[in-house]
C-alpha cells in the first residue's frame, strides 16, 4: 500500500523571515489524520531568511536530524556544541533528557534552505548527544548513502539514532534508477526534497511524500528533466 501526501497538501506558514511547509501537525498545525508515521514525527521544509533563526529553545526525547539542501545554518546548544551546517552533510541531535540549542541562518546575504525531521526515540530520559558527519556528492548520486541507523555499518560516516530507523539519501539523475527492499515487518516513507523521482511507477514532485506499508520492493526512478533527490525512512 502506497500512501501519497502531494507538497500542496502540507501546511504552509509563512512569517516573513521563515517560509516553512509542515508535513505533519506541528506547531499551531493540528490535524489527526496526519499527526506522524510510525516513529517519524516530523518533517519541516523550512527557508529562513539572512541572518535570521531559531532563538534558544528546548526539547527532549526526541531524536532531531537537519538535513540542509542550500546555504549554512548555525547551531548552538547547551551541551556546549556550536557548529555550521551546510549541504551534504548531516546533523543529530538526540534531545534526550533536555537540550536547549538555536538555529540561524549562517549567512548575513544568502537564504538557508532545509528539512528538519524528528524521530520518536525508542527510550525517554537519556543523555543528550550530538553527532554531525560530511559526505561526497558522489555518496549519493545513483545510490543510497545511509546516514542514520541504531548501529554502526560499514566504513562509511554515518550518524546513530535512538531507534530502529534507517535513514538514506539519493540523487538520481534522470533515468537512473534505485531499489530497496523492505522486510515484511517493515514502512518506509520517501520525501522528495528536490527535483521529480518515480516510486513504484507514481511520479513524485518536489516536496511530495509516500507512506508505504505491505510493499516488499522500492524501485526509485529520476524523472525528466532533470531527475532528483530524496531522503528513505526505513521504519518498524
Amino acid at each position: 500500500m502506497i500512501n501519497i501526501r502531494r507538497a500542496s497538501e502540507r501546511r504552509h506558514m509563512d512569517r516573513g523571515w521563515n517560509d516553512s511547509y509542515f508535513t505533519f501537525s506541528f506547531a499551531d498545525y493540528s490535524d489527526p489524520a496526519h499527526m506522524g508515521f510510525r516513529a517519524l514525527r516530523v518533517i519541516n521544509e523550512d527557508t529562513i531568511a539572512p541572518g535570521k533563526g531559531f532563538g534558544p529553545h528546548a526539547h527532549r526525547d526526541m531524536e532531531i536530524l537537519t538535513y540542509v539542501l542550500e546555504g549554512h545554518l548555525l547551531h548552538r546548544d547547551s551541551m556546549g556544541e556550536q557548529h555550521v551546517l551546510g549541504a551534504n552533510e548531516i546533523q543529530m541531535m538526540s534531545a534526550g533528557s533536555g537540550v536547549v540549542h538555536s538555529e540561524f541562518n549562517a549567512s548575513s546575504a544568502e537564504p538557508v534552505h532545509l528539512f528538519q525531521i524528528w524521530i520518536l526515540p525508542a527510550a525517554e530520559d537519556l543523555e543528550p548527544a550530538y553527532q554531525q558527519i560530511a559526505f561526497t556528492p558522489a555518496e549519493k548520486r545513483g545510490r543510497l548513502r545511509l546516514l542514520a541507523a541504531p548501529e554502526k555499518s560499514g566504513d562509511q560516516p554515518m550518524t546513530v539514532i535512538r531507534q530502529n530507523t534507517r535513514i538514506y539519501a539519493t540523487e538520481l539523475g534522470e533515468g537512473e534508477t534505485v531499489n530497496h527492499q523492505l522486510a515484511s515487518d517493515r514502512h518506509a516513507w520517501i520525501q522528495v526534497v528536490k527535483g521529480n523521482i518515480e516510486l513504484n511507477g507514481r511520479p513524485l514532485g518536489p516536496g511530495d511524500a509516500a507512506a508505504l506499508s505491505a510493499e516488499s520492493a522500492l524501485v526509485l526512478t529520476g524523472m525528466e528533466p532533470a531527475g532528483g533527490e530524496m531522503l528513505l525512512f526505513d521504519l518498524v
